[in-house]
């Protein structure tokens, strides 16, 4: 496999930090590094380049986590609710993607987007899920999704409650068999 040297402008997860030379298959660098402007192709020419404007990017690396670290400050402990449709089992019938997420955060007063959201699968059950939402390359928070069928459902989650909505009324709704009366 053929591999390309590029040069890191900031940090990125599993890969490296700032500065750093990592050798990338061309795909990752051509389709993701160097248009996102995560990296430059280590040539010598960006290799210099990249020396006379290492202190400049460092200084704004800085201060956007410095940016980073107070909205997570601010925002610590953030809980959204989202509302779906759920069959008995507490299965929903579609799921909550990365952008439901990032439009509920949103709607609650942090403006991010859906790449900043790290879901390793959506969310197929109804309850309380814990996901990891990427403020800048060295700052993430946990949010908790709350997915419930109904606002009142999704308040009883978050106090701990477990349950169905209602609980059956009687042994016939339960799905158990009339018991039959003694006769005297």
């Amino acid at each position: 496999m053929a591999s390309v040297e590029v040069i890191l402008l900031q940090r990125v997860e599993k890969l490296g930090q700032m500065g750093e030379v990592v050798k990338v298959r061309p795909g990752f660098a051509r389709n993701y590094l160097l248009p996102q402007k995560k990296a430059l192709r280590a040539t010598k020419e960006n290799r210099e380049r990249f020396e006379h404007q290492r202190v400049e990017l460092e200084a704004q690396n800085l201060k956007r986590r410095e940016e980073a670290q107070r909205v997570a400050e601010r925002v610590a402990g953030l809980s959204v609710v989202v509302i779906r449709q759920a069959g008995e089992a507490g299965n929903l019938y579609g799921s909550v993607s990365a952008r439901d997420i990032a439009e509920a955060c949103t709607a609650a007063g942090l403006s991010i987007g859906r790449p900043q959201v790290a879901l390793e699968h959506p969310i197929k059950t109804l309850g309380l899920t814990e996901v990891r939402i990427i403020l800048h390359p060295e700052v993430s928070i946990g949010v908790i999704v709350n997915v419930a069928r109904s606002p009142e459902e999704a308040e009883r989650q978050s106090r701990g409650e477990r349950g169905p909505a209602r609980e059956a009324e009687t042994d016939e709704e339960a799905g158990f068999p009339a018991a039959e009366q003694p006769t005297a």
